[in-house]
């Protein structure tokens, strides 16, 4: 890999704040920066910001339903690539999906 590969990692978490709950991984290659958004909304609204990083790929916590999933990727209007990891109900949300909090 000749230049350095920047993604995402963002998860939901209550009353998360964005702008101040997130922190970079970095390896020669690849740079990661993980984020916490308290809501499918905060979510949308940092893809602007996260093209203009240069991050190529964006992957969702599973907190964010098929409902997220999509809100994030209409929201990233093919500018990066997004992905999920999945859980129906996830255990740290009370076995609930973000579908039915948010």
């Amino acid at each position: 890999m000749s230049t350095i590969f920047k993604a995402a990692f963002i998860f939901v978490a209550p009353n998360a704040n964005p702008s101040t709950d997130y922190s970079w991984v970095r390896t020669d290659e690849v740079h990661v920066k993980t984020i916490a958004v308290s809501n499918y909304q905060q979510a949308c609204e940092l893809i602007d910001a996260l093209v203009e990083e240069g991050i190529k790929a964006a992957e969702l916590c599973g907190g964010f339903g098929h409902q997220g999933v999509a809100k994030v990727v209409k929201a990233a209007n093919g500018r990066l690539h997004v992905g999920a990891v999945r859980f129906d109900n996830h255990p740290c949300l009370d076995f609930a999906s973000g579908d039915t909090l948010f």
